[in-house]
């Protein structure tokens, strides 16, 4: 029995990782003794009380060890009761996190219904912009028509109470080589400066002559060849738009010209041998 005893407290020994430092141990033997003899067994087995405290194999006694498992079970108490907290964190921003989802996905709806709402209404002011082109262009193109008896005459100085209309069949006979007779003949509806008078313009204001018969109006248009090298000009009036785009004409029908092609400019469209011009 005792040779049984002391293999076993070997093994216990070898399952501590600590042989050879239990199986001495007078305690072990006794407590494997008191199992394994055949004598009458104890209710329980103490330490006796000239026996030294009872230690572990690292030399602390089981009261510090039982303390120190203590405090890790405390360290391990609060660091579970954050990760519940942090699991309750992480649950409320997933819920947060799925309302947001839902309210996004509500919105994603809301705006493709807006943008099916708004898709007609930009068709619709698309319609009126173009609709909106075509009037004004219909106006332009009635206030040319309203100009067309219409000749601006630029350069000609002014002077105090002028009469305009003496002041430009003077200019006409005088610089446009025109006979007198026909000069005198001329009827004008209104003759008049452009715009108000401002002291110490460098330029005179142009005079705008309405011609009462057009063949007349194209007659002196015609002589507009002999002011050519002068400080003087004689051409037809047109509303602001379409002057702007006959400025836009101009270089490039002098380069065409210069190319030798024909090129004439009627009102804002300009044609090349002939045919239209389209600048893209």
């Amino acid at each position: 029995v005792t040779s049984d005893a002391g293999d076993l407290a070997e093994k216990l020994n070898e399952q501590r990782g600590q042989r050879g430092k239990f199986g001495n141990s007078p305690g072990i033997h006794r407590l494997v003794l008191q199992r394994y003899s055949p004598e009458e067994k104890p209710k329980c087995i103490s330490r006796p009380a000239d026996s030294p405290e009872t230690t572990s194999p690292t030399g602390k006694s089981f009261t510090d060890i039982l303390d120190s498992i203590d405090k890790r079970l405390s360290s391990f108490d609060a660091r579970l009761s954050l990760v519940e907290i942090l699991h309750r964190e992480f649950k409320s921003l997933r819920e947060s996190l799925e309302f947001s989802q839902q309210q996004v996905e509500t919105l994603a709806a809301e705006n493709a219904s807006l943008r099916d709402s708004v898709k007609p209404l930009t068709e619709n002011v698309t319609h009126l912009s173009e609709e909106n082109k075509k009037i004004e262009e219909i106006v332009i193109d009635l206030q040319a028509r309203s100009m067309r008896d219409n000749l601006v005459f630029s350069g000609i100085l002014e002077s105090a109470e002028e009469d305009a209309e003496a002041t430009v069949k003077s200019f006409i006979k005088t610089y446009m080589k025109l006979p007198e007779d026909t000069v005198e003949n001329i009827c004008f509806e209104r003759v008049h400066r452009l715009g108000a008078k401002k002291p110490g313009a460098p330029c005179p204001r142009p005079i705008v002559a309405k011609f009462g018969y057009f063949k007349q109006k194209e007659q002196v248009k015609s002589r507009g060849r002999e002011l050519k090298g002068t400080d003087f000009s004689v051409n037809d009036q047109f509303p602001k738009e379409i002057l702007e785009r006959r400025k836009v004409l101009f270089p490039i029908r002098r380069s065409l010209i210069q190319k030798g092609s024909r090129a004439v400019i009627a009102v804002d469209r300009l044609y090349v041998d002939g045919r239209l011009y389209r600048h893209l």
